[in-house]
């Protein structure tokens, strides 16, 4: 594999597996180019090869031709690196001529012709020669102008073989021919050519992993979305049939209870009548001078008509008690995909758990911290602590040592037992002086507990929650990049709040505020807890 120092080279014309300038350039069928040593160790023996930039599999090795067209620019841009750090004869008088030498002992380069005297004389022939060098200086002792053909192993240095040198704070030092140390250091160089090439390929083997778990979590997604809809399909299908078939039984209900109610009015109108008749016949008794027949007539006319007893009897007019039971289920089946949802989401945002601490800097004179840096409580009384401008004078707050300005995090706070208390996040630039105002808009995305069941999201305007149950720990979840916010119940598993579409543009910070401890009501710590 060819190497380039020029600067300037179009990193084009570097191989993306050795990351040297080509050599052999061939291009794979997806249109990219190796070496074709690079490539051929990355194919070793391989029934399945794929592209080591993008990844395109092939059932079968390709058969690779040498880019010529890629190769002849590769060696334009080496000759012409080339020419730029030639290194002329010092002796041609007027065309100055490439040197092809270069004699330490001379401290000269020389150009076929002139090298002539250095083959040829034998004392010119003990000289020391090397390929033509533009540097010299660098290859001759500064201190005495003569070649360095000495290395120091102990002050990792070259020296000349002068006495000065080598017998004066060199004497006692171990020194080996510069050729020697120059065959040790490649044996290293070959060696560690051979662990950077083993990390390439180890780095490549892990993007293959990380590419084979994206497209294996992305068919378990499809099977997922899939099973999810045919059950809630499913489910719809079976609402609309009970749907349906309510209708109809309703309207059945509600026929027989209009045939119930004609049946009963008749009844009622046939004993009206006969009420009147009976009305009628007393009334003409009653103004009758005939004694007897008053009295004959008294067994039958004055007894109670045979009538039904109308009070019990009515037409049913609730027709809501399915609607209550319908709105129960409805209720039951929300809660249910709510919780299920919740479990999914917190198992999820749980992988981002990360290490917090509480800053002293920041913690209220009032607060009490513990000495892992892991509980929170109010004092009652302040405590001497030193001045500082990240300090909160007023809020019992405290931050966390830790900020984020990127990624995802989540951590976990026990608020077990406590009646009030503060968490969330807030961005580093917020004013810890006075009071504070907990929205969004001042950097602050804060859930707080009041009156021991008053739970609140600071929203503009505020949001009152209602939970089914008291939580005991709080998780608090943020996706940067998202701009989210999220609060769970880590006991029950589910979604408290979450604030959406939020810009952040500073590191954020955990933010814990116990409250103050009222008496002893309010005494428990906040206490951040390891995620499990």
């Amino acid at each position: 594999m060819a190497s380039s120092s020029d600067p300037s080279l179009n990193e084009e014309l570097k191989c993306f597996i050795c990351m040297e300038v080509f050599t052999d350039p061939v291009t794979t069928p997806c249109g990219h180019n190796f070496c074709r040593t690079c490539l051929s160790k990355c194919w070793p023996n391989s029934r399945t090869c794929f592209c080591p930039l993008c990844k395109e599999k092939y059932s079968r090795r390709p058969k690779l031709k040498i880019n010529t067209t890629l190769r002849d620019v590769v060696q334009h841009f080496t000759e012409l690196n080339l020419r730029e750090s030639e290194v002329f004869c010092d002796f041609c008088d007027e065309r100055k001529q490439k040197a092809v030498k270069t004699c330490l002992t001379c401290q000269c380069s020389y150009c076929d012709s002139h090298l002539e005297p250095h083959l040829r004389v034998p004392r010119l022939k003990k000289h020391t020669l090397i390929n033509a060098v533009e540097n010299l200086e660098d290859y001759i002792c500064q201190k005495h102008e003569r070649p360095l053909e000495l290395f120091c192993c102990d002050d990792q240095t070259c020296v000349c073989v002068c006495l000065s040198c080598t017998g004066g704070e060199h004497m006692t030092h171990n020194t080996v021919p510069i050729e020697e140390e120059s065959r040790e250091k490649k044996n290293q160089l070959v060696q560690t050519q051979i662990d950077v090439y083993q990390m390439i390929q180890d780095r490549m083997k892990k993007i293959q992993e990380i590419q084979h778990s994206v497209e294996l979590r992305k068919r378990n997604t499809e099977e997922e979305k899939f099973s999810s809809v045919e059950i809630f399909t499913d489910l719809i299908q079976s609402i609309e049939r009970c749907q349906s078939d309510l209708l109809k039984m309703i309207e059945e209900q509600q026929k027989a209870a209009e045939k119930q109610a004609e049946y009963l009015i008749k009844e009622l109108h046939q004993e009206i009548t006969e009420l009147k008749r009976r009305n009628t016949e007393l009334e003409q008794l009653s103004h009758t001078e005939d004694h007897l027949h008053l009295i004959q007539m008294s067994s039958s006319l004055y007894s109670r008509p045979h009538t039904k007893n109308w009070t019990e009897i009515r037409i049913d007019s609730d027709v809501n008690s399915l609607k209550r039971a319908l709105t129960e289920l409805k209720k039951t089946l929300d809660e249910t995909l709510n919780e299920k949802l919740g479990q999914t989401g917190l198992k999820f945002v749980q992988k981002f758990a990360v290490d917090v601490t509480l800053d002293p800097d920041t913690a209220n004179p009032y607060l009490i911290l513990s000495d892992d840096g892991k509980q929170v409580s109010d004092g009652g009384s302040e405590q001497n602590v030193p001045e500082n401008p990240k300090r909160f004078d007023e809020s019992v707050c405290v931050l966390a040592k830790q900020g984020f300005s990127s990624g995802r995090f989540y951590y976990e706070v026990q608020v077990k037992g406590k009646t009030e208390w503060d968490l969330g996040v807030i961005r580093e630039s917020i004013n810890r002086e006075g009071e504070i105002r907990l929205r969004p808009e001042d950097g602050f995305w804060i859930v707080v507990l009041r009156n021991e069941n008053h739970y609140i999201a600071c929203e503009s305007p505020s949001v009152s929650l209602s939970l089914r149950v008291k939580p005991e720990k709080v998780g608090v979840f943020v996706d940067y990049e998202e701009g989210l916010v999220s609060f769970y119940d880590v006991e029950s598993r589910s979604h408290i709040y979450s604030f959406t579409g939020q810009t952040f543009t500073e590191k954020l910070y955990p933010y814990l505020n116990p409250s103050l401890n009222d008496e002893g009501k309010n005494s428990n710590p906040l206490i951040i807890t390891p995620v499990r």
